[in-house]
């Protein structure tokens, strides 16, 4: 299998952005089942890219039905060591517009009964999410994104809700009221899943409306939110691009996700089922030899 270390999960687009070349499309199964769609590898500012549209090319998935186990590791299989993140996002604070991006640093869970981890069956690990996002890769995206041209905000607090449906104004203050500064509904458990799978993860957030809480602003609307996102595609893409050119002119960057597993694994080896230990081969291998 070809290996491929950058890779980016997004929408509509960033599968087809102008430059590709050598494209391939890679169907992969996991022991988690099938990733959102197949998984398009093309190069890129010279590096051979692997890009997931995470809902599924028409955007056909719901938030919590989400297969990103699959995609985590999928990406994984490839070789991913940089995993950028695009996502569409509200924001909770005035300065934060919409059509800005944001660099998150700080990450907050409002969902439920999403897949959080690829540990069980037979098998603990307790991973570090002190910083949920690779610092190093969010200075990565933050450079990427300011030579667009484009505003770009680095830092601030992700709340991710449940979803589909938006927030209503009363939750929407509440997150004010608690210092979140963006909301959105699929960066968990991909960050949980990147730091179990060692992979180094940080998220591109545009900015598609102010949510609910915003007395002169309209509440958020699906054709808000689609209308923002077209307009931001080509600063994505731009972006992307350079995060590209910027990781392969720096061959000795490193990220502290690389080995989050070290100090993460409670179980003993030889008590973990045979059957747990193949299914996870690919994370434990490193650490625990046949």
């Amino acid at each position: 299998m070809e290996e491929v270390t950058i890779g980016v999960i997004g929408g509509s687009g960033l599968y087809q952005m102008e430059g590709l070349t050598d494209i391939v499309e890679v169907d992969l199964d996991t022991p988690f089942g099938k990733p959102s769609d197949s998984i398009v590898i093309g190069t890129l500012e010279g590096q051979r890219v692997a890009f997931l549209p995470r809902h599924g090319r028409g955007h056909r998935i719901l938030p919590g039905e989400l297969p990103t186990r699959a995609n985590i590791y999928a990406m994984k299989m490839l070789g991913v060591k940089w995993l950028i993140a695009v996502s569409a996002c509200g924001s909770l604070r005035a300065d934060y517009a919409p059509g800005h991006i944001v660099i998150p640093d700080g990450l907050f869970d409002r969902t439920r009964g999403r897949p959080l981890t690829f540990f069980g069956d037979g098998i603990v690990a307790h991973i570090s999410m002190a910083d949920p996002f690779c610092p190093v890769l969010s200075d990565v995206l933050y450079k990427a994104v300011k030579e667009t041209g484009a505003t770009v905000h680095k830092g601030g607090n992700f709340i991710v809700i449940e979803g589909p449906r938006f927030s209503t104004r009363t939750e929407s203050h509440v997150f004010r009221a608690w210092g979140m500064d963006i909301i959105g509904m699929t960066a968990v458990p991909e960050a949980q899943l990147a730091r179990e799978a060692e992979i180094a993860y940080a998220v591109m957030a545009h900015v598609t409306d102010y949510d609910v809480w915003h007395e002169s602003e309209e509440p958020v609307t699906v054709e808000m939110v689609i209308r923002t996102l077209k307009q931001n595609v080509k600063h994505a893409q731009e972006a992307v691009r350079n995060a590209v050119r910027l990781l392969s002119s720096q061959p000795d960057l490193t990220s502290p996700a690389w080995d989050a597993l070290r100090d993460a694994l409670m179980t003993a080896p030889e008590m973990v089922p045979i059957e747990t230990r193949r299914r996870l081969s690919l994370l434990l291998d490193k650490y625990w030899k046949q």
